[in-house]
């Protein structure tokens, strides 16, 4: 039997290399089949790890809230005595520590809260200079983003109830400013004070386009300090001061300066951690009403949930990616029909040649795996070309139009797999059409 198979493979072989050209002309359809499915599901695996990779630099389960600087919103029209309109302003405390023990005493569900605040300003070390971010936080902050230190340890309590000049910093600030040195215990001068090193982060890897689409920054190249120390030792925006109120007055006379604003809120940013993702949004809901509450009616804040956002979005490209799938799945369809099509013409052009083989002692069954085979190894030899175009469309996708791709080796087998299947379905009919034909009938053909 094997020997019989062996001999019908080599018969096969042979029809197909004799007509290389049609052989090549009826594969294209799985060439161009095969390469779509494995470019299609490249980019749709590409596109869910960048989203697994964004979910966790944000963190699972997280709710930011973030201040409005400019606010525009939060005008109230009252009526006065004669009934005409007049307009007033409420004030807003801004963003600040009694928001952060509100939330915690009140909304239930929350895990963390992590208060930061962001100050521009400057590195210095010995000959190297640049401008940077220090960023005040608690031990909090690091739980929530799933910071690990390289070196070196987190701040302590003396820390933050001292306010002590300590701070920790990112991967690439240690690289830059202590190339070859160890950095814990050192000084770095950051803005006009000297902060000692007490650890380092390890390197986290960010890619631009995460940075843009999130709003998050390169923390490699951040410096951290305690709350409390930044607060104390640098800015504290929600500290009154005669300056501060004479501001308020020029403002509300409409003295400012134009198009001046005023930060005014205390803190930059709070993430909070929900316990319970599926209770995310009504736990929003409520931190927004409370919040709203605090802040005399103003609207001058952002609760934003990056999970929720970016799971949406991994379901729109998840729909565009199964479009582009069916797409490719009809080009194999189209390119088996094209398989058959040409193996019937095959049959009726190799008649003499079916009706000699049945003379000589060839049986039905050597007929069908003949022309089987051949159907088979055009859609195989089609797979392997369109295997290699696939991977070579991912790969250029990937450096030309900075589209992340990711290539499974369960992709490669579905779609070969399916291109050898389309050759055996779509050969049975021509082989069995080829089996059934009558010898001396085919002998006498012109």
């Amino acid at each position: 039997m094997l020997k019989q198979l062996l001999s019908n493979m080599a018969i096969a072989t042979e029809a197909v290399f004799a007509n290389r050209v049609r052989s090549l002309l009826t594969a294209l359809g799985i060439i161009f089949g095969v390469a779509a499915v494995i470019a299609m599901l490249a980019i749709g695996a590409g596109a869910q790890q960048e989203i697994l990779d964004q979910i966790k630099l944000v963190g699972v389960n997280n709710i930011v809230v973030t201040p409005i600087i400019e606010q525009s919103e939060g005008e109230l029209t009252s009526a006065d005595g004669g009934g005409q309109a007049q307009e007033e302003k409420n004030l807003s405390i801004g963003l600040n520590f009694q928001d952060v023990e509100s939330i915690k005493r009140i909304v239930p569900g929350i895990e963390e809260v992590s208060p930061e605040v962001i100050i521009e300003t400057s590195i210095s070390r010995k000959a190297f200079h640049r401008s940077s971010k220090l960023v005040g936080v608690e031990n909090a902050y690091f739980d929530i983003a799933a910071f690990q230190l390289a070196n070196g340890k987190f701040f302590n309590k003396e820390h933050f109830n001292l306010g002590k000049p300590v701070c920790i910093i990112g991967k690439s600030i240690a690289a830059k400013f202590f190339n070859g040195e160890e950095p814990i215990g050192k000084y770095l001068k950051v803005g006009k004070h000297w902060l000692q090193v007490i650890g380092v982060l390890e390197e986290r890897l960010i890619s631009e386009k995460s940075i843009s689409n999130l709003g998050i920054r390169d923390y490699n190249m951040d410096v951290y300090t305690p709350l409390s120390t930044a607060l104390l030792r640098y800015e504290n925006r929600a500290m009154v001061s005669n300056a501060a109120i004479q501001e308020a007055m020029r403002n509300s006379m409409g003295n400012g300066a134009e198009g001046k604003v005023q930060n005014y809120h205390q803190l930059d940013r709070l993430v909070i951690k929900v316990s319970d993702s599926e209770k995310m949004s009504s736990i929003a809901e409520v931190i927004s009403k409370l919040l709203k509450r605090k802040h005399s009616q103003v609207v001058d804040y952002e609760i934003t949930i990056p999970e929720l956002l970016l799971k949406q979005q991994q379901r729109t490209k998840n729909i565009f990616n199964y479009v582009l799938g069916g797409i490719a799945g009809i080009s194999l369809l189209v390119g088996g029909i094209g398989i058959m099509n040409i193996m019937l013409a095959s049959v009726l052009e190799r008649i003499k040649e079916i009706g000699l083989r049945l003379a000589i002692g060839a049986t039905k069954a050597d007929i069908i795996y003949q022309f089987l085979l051949e159907s088979v190894m055009i859609s195989f030899s089609g797979g392997m070309i369109g295997i290699i175009l696939g991977l070579s469309i991912a790969v250029g996708i990937s450096s030309l139009a900075d589209i992340p791709t990711l290539v499974h080796f369960s992709s490669i087998a579905l779609s070969f797999g399916v291109a050898v299947t389309v050759g055996i379905i779509f050969g049975i009919t021509p082989a069995k059409r080829a089996a059934e034909q009558d010898p001396i009938t085919c002998l006498r053909y012109e």
